[in-house]
């Protein structure tokens, strides 16, 4: 695919510190090649292209390294109007007129030549493929030609034809979909989807589009078109200039859907996909809108803010100009490497999250600032959803989402916000379960640094007060999505809003969704929460957390996290009890914070960890609250186990009421043995002995019950434990306890005789 340039007025970085919500990461990867004719990018193989005039120079951009050594190929001389690799990198195709493609194999260096059967039709490009039906498709004025390589690779054969007029067509490798547009309006399309499992051919269907005036109609362009991939959804969009509206489309197998539309703020615009996350840059305005297409709510995660670098400093700029490269940095104008241009006119936007800087030989690559989206709004349970999404830094959306929490609970926020804050945590969570995407062992640890987190800080202040600040005209306007006609090629009845959210499940819907069959292993069909990560990404976590304690993750668990789901542990251990030791006073807030957590939990049928439980204890006992203590017990919300025994019987010191659940706790447990320490330590031997031998317990040391005897002064509570310990305990008359002990029982008779 040859880059298109998209032009815009000149626009610098902006200043150190500005605000961005999207940024671009330095250095670039710089691909300024001497002589060089054009940049392609090939979407299939992952490759940025640069030829000249007998050679290509190919960098890989996944994973995207800007240090990366470029591979290069040899070719002979000519026109070069489109160019890519094989997907098993075997074969080069060039393509060198309308009429003909040059197939060259990268081993032998054997070249041949595919050309037009008729004059009268023009190949517009073509692809590689993984299907089973062929490995290269041509799109042509007339249609598809579907061709196999021959065992040889010396020649193509045609293994099928699709016969159709086509003006232009837009075609995406990790979608495996091809959109053929005809017409004199250019707005009907038919979509071709051709991937490792077959070939679905889907409805024909026609753009909506605004008139500009009665007696002229717009003719719509390729470079109007975006095929997306969101959650593993293929998504169209289409830009309308007249209307101002990018218009949303959703692919089914059967049936396209017009979903809604965005707004848009500028005549020129470009589509980018940071981890299932679509950007829409509006070029003229020089501003970047984000929009998440999972979320119920169809408006834009944040404010409208620039496109920015990030990492660049003076002593970068200082070092590139001693090793005379060009340097691009965050100033937008310095005199020292002069001017830089955000949104230049030589920017071509690559699927899905790249930019090629043409004019200055460098590749950009996006990535999201979620601390500073998470910042930006006041939004908890909106924000805490779309952290919850995120894969590509799933560890620091995991911090993000634990440090949010905690501030929301230290200032004390309404419970009932608290609670929908916290049941999109567990249901996150319950979900990853449930689909077997959470990582086991991939705790948060606190970290030894005593520094200061500024994530706490940022979250803090920004849902610590209602956004003050004017909003901007776009942000005001909202997104108008609202759900349109459907197309169909038969009966075909749906639910149009199969967005699930992680608070409720909704209705899949009654189409089979075409989902991105690159992202489910090569199905062609998928279902709505077919997701799969997009790109490895390295995780730079940040710290949230308490100001001595911030978090952390182990590094070698880092890059295998691909989940922010937060466990029941992680509450207790970085909300509930960091929390409680910042909490003063009274601690019924928390309780409560706690008891809502535990129903979300049950809800969901989540194992609650019983050091949650024990948390609970601590704060009622704290306070004195044993009756509320005691009906926690018995009405269960307080599940028992032997850490919460334990916690009741320390807590119940002043209490005997609590003290006697807790030993009632252990007996429901069965845990005899405790039961019986217990027994002995309050000074009731004589019944924990009568316990042991109901229950058979062999396991306490009769020394236990012996010295509970002598140290009561009693020779007759001494001789019936001597008694049951030698007609019940082989052996044990031949003891060094029994001699001991039979000596102390003789003596305190001697005494009392006398």
């Amino acid at each position: 695919m040859s880059a298109q340039a998209s032009s815009s007025q000149s626009s610098g970085f902006g200043s150190s510190g500005a605000l961005s919500h999207v940024f671009m990461q330095y250095p670039p990867l710089r691909c300024k090649i001497p002589g060089a004719r054009n940049v392609f990018y090939d979407d299939g193989t992952k490759q940025l292209i640069v030829p000249t005039s007998d050679q290509v120079f190919c960098w890989k951009t996944t994973p995207f390294n800007p240090n990366v050594t470029p591979s290069s190929d040899l070719i002979g001389e000519g026109p070069i109007l489109s160019i890519r690799y094989s997907l098993n990198l075997k074969l080069l195709a060039v393509q060198r007129s309308p009429h003909e493609v040059q197939i060259q194999n990268r081993e032998s260096g054997d070249t041949f030549t595919q050309k037009c059967r008729s004059e009268s039709e023009r190949i517009l490009g073509f692809f590689w493929t993984d299907s089973p039906t062929c490995d290269i498709v041509f799109v042509k004025t007339s249609g598809l030609e579907l061709f196999l390589c021959s065992s040889g690779i010396r020649s193509l054969q045609l293994a099928e034809t699709k016969k159709l007029n086509v003006s232009w067509y837009v075609y995406t490798h990790e979608s495996r979909l091809v959109l053929l547009a005809s017409g004199m309006q250019c707005k009907s399309l038919t979509g071709y989807q051709i991937s490792s499992v077959g070939i679905v051919r889907l409805p024909r269907f026609d753009m909506a589009m605004a008139k500009s005036e009665a007696n002229r109609k717009p003719v719509l362009a390729a470079e109007d078109i975006y095929i997306i991939t969101v959650y593993g959804r293929i998504y169209c969009l289409q830009l309308d200039k007249i209307a101002m509206q990018l218009h949303c489309y959703r692919f089914y197998r059967d049936a396209v859907i017009q979903q809604g539309s965005f707004p848009v703020y500028s005549n020129k615009i470009a589509v980018s996909v940071v981890d299932n996350v679509l950007l829409v840059h509006q070029v003229d305005a020089k501003v970047v809108i984000i929009y998440d297409i999972f979320a119920d709510s169809q408006g834009p995660v944040s404010a409208p803010l620039p496109l920015l670098v990030r990492g660049f400093s003076r002593s970068n700029a200082a070092a590139s100009q001693l090793m005379g490269q060009n340097v691009e940095g965050q100033e937008g104008k310095d005199s020292n490497h002069g001017e830089t241009v955000i949104y230049g006119d030589e920017w071509v936007f690559l699927v899905p999250d790249l930019i090629c800087d043409i004019a200055n030989g460098v590749l950009w690559k996006i990535h999201l600032d979620l601390e500073a989206i998470s910042s930006s709004s006041s939004e908890v349970q909106a924000i805490l959803e779309f952290l919850q999404r995120r894969k590509l830094e799933a560890n620091k959306a995991k911090l993000l989402c634990l440090a949010m929490t905690r501030t929301i609970i230290l200032e004390r926020r309404p419970v009932p916000m608290v609670a929908r804050a916290i049941d999109v945590l567990v249901n996150s969570f319950s979900l990853s379960i449930k689909t077997g995407k959470h990582q086991a062992g991939s705790k948060v640890e606190r970290s030894s640094t005593t520094s200061g987190s500024s994530v706490d800080g940022a979250i803090g202040k920004s849902i610590s007060q209602v956004e003050t600040f004017e909003k901007s005209p776009i942000q005001e306007s909202g997104s108008g999505m609202h759900d349109k006609s459907i197309v169909k090629s038969s009966s075909f009845t749906s639910d149009s809003e199969d967005n699930v959210s992680f608070a409720e499940n909704r209705g899949k819907s009654k189409n089979v969704d075409l989902s991105s069959s690159e992202q489910n292993g090569g199905n062609l069909v998928g279902t709505d929460l077919s997701v799969s990560e997009a790109q490895p990404s390295v995780v730079r976590p940040k710290d949230p957390g308490p100001g001595s304690t911030p978090l952390r993750i182990d590094e070698q668990q880092e890059s295998l996290i691909t989940s922010a789901a937060i466990s029941p542990d992680d509450l207790c251990c970085f909300v509930f009890a960091s929390v409680e030791e910042e909490m003063a006073g009274d601690a019924s807030y928390l309780v409560a914070i706690i008891v809502e957590f535990l129903r979300s939990a049950n809800l969901e049928r989540l194992k609650v960890p019983s050091n949650i439980y024990v948390l609970m204890i601590q704060l009622l006992a704290r306070n004195e609250n044993y009756a509320e203590l005691g009906l926690f017990i018995t009405t269960k919300i307080i599940e028992p186990s032997k850490e919460v025994a334990m916690q009741l019987l320390a807590s119940g010191r002043q209490n005997f009421q609590t003290k006697k659940l807790s030993l009632d706790m252990l007996r429901e447990l069965a845990l005899h043995h405790d039961y019986v320490l217990l027994l002995v330590q309050d000074g009731y031997y004589l019944e924990a002995l009568r316990y042991a031998r109901k229950t058979e317990v062999n396991t306490v040391q009769p020394s236990l019950f012996l010295e509970a005897a002598y140290a009561s002064n009693d020779s007759h509570h001494l001789a019936a434990v001597l008694r049951f310990f030698s007609d019940f305990i082989p052996g044990f008359k031949s003891t060094t306890e029994h001699q001991t002990y039979g000596r102390c029982l003789a003596e305190m008779n001697t005494v009392v005789t006398a």
